[in-house]
């Protein structure tokens, strides 16, 4: 019965995401995004990690569709790779980010008192920095490098899963379904995980994926900043950094992985905002 009812949630969340238009092309784009990371090496006309000076800062052409950089590489092939590396730092920050920031969220918010206080306030000194300059500070302090930034854009956003995490679990941990599994002898661990986090995960995962679309812009930032990933590798951040210089000159440089970036962001907020009202059970009925 109850593996019915989820199914027939599932096919009404589905309906209702479907008729959303702009999330239907948020999640094409995610999707073409995420088919390009795992076989864009199978279709990159150049390495993009070699280049040619004799062949710098040309401009779109037959043989270099996007032009080349500084360098003499290939842009077209630069951006194909960077989607790989965009998309891992994205997903895997926000991965940990969530795992951390739900533990904390659901511990805060069930046991309360001293520990909701202690947890809590930590999370208010790290939300009291800007997460742009906090992150800059951490990969200062760990150096650089991509899996440096995972950690550094991760930690700067785990405050907000916990915030969300902990807000929805004061307003169900007093429901009757609660009570009945202290009544029955369930440890804490288990009602707080197979009670009560089933319950709280639509906003998690509305924010999760739209976390993902903030993380890259972080990732981008801090390449353009030359503390993210580095070079030779691809990565949109740091091609916008490293091509600033020649945007007068070779605007294309810029203009490419600045579209990728925008591109990117903008599918994953019109897929999250779609997901955001097909889980509302409000909008569903």
């Amino acid at each position: 019965m109850r593996e019915e009812k989820a199914a027939s949630q599932f096919k009404e969340m589905w309906h209702m995401l479907i008729q959303n238009k702009a999330a239907v092309v948020g999640m094409i784009i995610i999707i073409v995004l995420i088919l390009i990371a795992i076989f864009g090496k199978y279709i990159q006309p150049y390495d993009p990690n070699v280049g040619e000076l004799s062949q710098s800062l040309q401009a779109p052409s037959k043989a270099h569709i996007l032009g080349t950089d500084e360098q003499g590489r290939d842009i077209f092939s630069r951006i194909i790779d960077g989607t790989k590396i965009s998309l891992r730092v994205g997903i895997m920050a926000v991965a940990f980010a969530l795992s951390i920031g739900t533990v904390l969220g659901a511990v805060a918010g069930y046991y309360g008192k001293k520990i909701d206080m202690i947890i809590m306030r930590f999370m208010d000194i790290i939300l009291a920095f800007p997460s742009m300059l906090l992150a800059i500070a951490f990969m200062a302090a760990l150096g650089r490098g991509i899996d440096k930034a995972i950690i550094a854009i991760s930690i700067v956003t785990i405050p907000e899963y916990a915030r969300i995490v902990r807000g929805s679990i004061l307003s169900i941990k007093e429901s009757e379904f609660v009570q009945a599994a202290r009544v029955i002898g369930n440890s804490d661990a288990s009602i707080i995980f197979k009670h009560i986090l089933p319950n709280v995960i639509s906003p998690i995962v509305v924010r999760a994926t739209l976390g993902i679309s903030s993380a890259i812009l972080d990732t981008a930032a801090l390449g353009f900043l030359g503390l993210g990933v580095q070079p030779p590798a691809a990565e949109w951040g740091s091609m916008l950094g490293s091509g600033r210089t020649y945007f007068f000159n070779a605007p294309h440089i810029v203009v490419f992985p600045g579209i990728a970036i925008t591109i990117t962001v903008i599918a994953f907020n019109l897929f999250g905002d779609g997901l955001r009202d097909a889980l509302d059970p409000k909008l569903r009925n």
